[in-house]
């Protein structure tokens, strides 16, 4: 989803500010001043620490700086791994500075869920190399699952045990995963233009990479334009939920998505509590829950009818535009660069809302209320 091509039309030092954009999108605008404080040795603030709570999505303000520091060796130590990969896959290609910076830049991409890429055709040249798309697939899953989640999971072998959270994100996102990959793979294997004429096992790199590339990250190695209208409007069911909750993809999440299930699941069943792991969930949830669904849905509703009269592109393009934007996901099916000044203004409004959440934007602007003291009469009303 991009206006110019980043590799060509872009300086070095516009490539550079680009990266430096991405890298702060990725980490969140509180975790990047929390760095900058350690850097200049100053104190953070207790207005700072309610702040990168609510960012964060913590339930205590204890412990947050060390949640911080935390999250930025993983983000180094993840990023430097995926370079140094890539940079070992390209040295056989380009010069050794050439490949170093193609690395650098596509490995803190691909973390940060960014989809930005050097390459005209982002990395469909590589869509048969296994490593390559090894190296973005691992990237983008741990960029994808939450910074509280890959904790969890590094602490896993002293403690043995894992969060209700972390479990469901985890549980969701390889459902989803599997879920996409299966259906790509069937319905793109006899279109001429993405998977019919690769071999097999580049058949599979591509399902399993669109698949997890849909959600939150933007690459490709399959043309999106040339898909079929079942595979976009899967890929546009997969952008819409999105990454995990303190991540540095976008979308509702997957445990908002997981807990719309499970409380669907739970009324069918005639069970009054939502439970999964053996344990309960809070009630006071679910209200959250169907907000961000409801504010969500209405935004892409809003977004693709002005989008469809400002362009007049076929609805299913029109859908897919709006929906990677509100995911921040960034895939196209290549109507991004003839769009008019208000129609990128309206994609342009969509990312925005999208990156900082549609309950986040509605709170800080609806004024808060007192509570009222009247209880008027309860009533009862039809519904399905």
């Amino acid at each position: 989803m991009i206006v110019l091509d980043t590799g060509k039309d872009f300086s070095a030092f516009g490539q550079l500010v680009i990266l430096i954009l991405l890298q702060c999108g990725g980490l969140g605008i509180m975790t990047m001043s929390t760095m900058f404080a350690f850097l200049v040795g100053k104190r953070i603030s207790l207005r700072q620490r309610l702040i990168m709570q609510e960012s964060l999505n913590q339930f205590s303000i204890g412990g947050l700086v060390r949640l911080a520091k935390y999250i930025l060796i993983f983000t180094a130590v993840i990023e430097v791994v995926g370079a140094t990969i890539l940079f070992f896959c390209w040295q056989r290609i380009y010069s050794p500075l050439q490949a170093l910076y193609l690395a650098v830049f596509h490995s803190i991409s691909a973390f940060c869920n960014a989809g930005f890429s050097l390459f005209s055709d982002s990395i469909m040249r590589y869509k048969g190399d296994l490593i390559i798309n090894l190296t973005f697939v691992v990237l983008i899953i741990l960029g994808g699952i939450g910074f509280l989640v890959l904790l969890e999971l590094f602490q896993y072998g002293k403690n043995g045990t894992l969060s209700l959270h972390a479990k469901l994100a985890l549980k969701i996102s390889l459902i989803l995963i599997l879920i996409g990959f299966i259906i790509i793979f069937f319905i793109e294997s006899n279109n001429p233009s993405t998977l019919r004429d690769l071999s097999f096992p580049e058949k599979i790199y591509g399902s399993i990479f669109q698949s997890v590339t849909a959600r939150t990250a933007g690459f490709n190695t399959l043309h999106i334009g040339s898909m079929q209208n079942a595979t976009l409007f899967l890929i546009i069911i997969l952008m819409f939920i999105g990454a995990s909750p303190s991540s540095t993809g976008g979308g509702i999440k997957t445990t908002t998505f997981g807990l719309l299930i499970l409380y669907v699941l739970s009324s069918l069943k005639g069970k009054e509590e939502i439970q999964i792991f053996k344990r309960r969930i809070s009630q006071d949830i679910i209200p959250k829950v169907l907000t961000v669904i409801t504010l969500s849905l209405g935004l892409v509703i809003i977004m693709t009818i002005l989008l469809s009269y400002v362009e007049g592109e076929d609805f299913i393009k029109v859908l897919f535009e709006v929906v990677s934007a509100f995911g921040t996901v960034g895939l196209s099916t290549g109507i991004t660069s003839s769009l008019s000044i208000a129609g990128k203004i309206i994609i342009i409004i969509t990312m925005f809302t999208g990156r900082i959440g549609p309950l986040g934007l509605a709170l800080s602007l609806i004024q808060k209320r007192e509570p009222e003291m009247i209880k008027y009469p309860e009533e009862k009303i039809m519904v399905g």
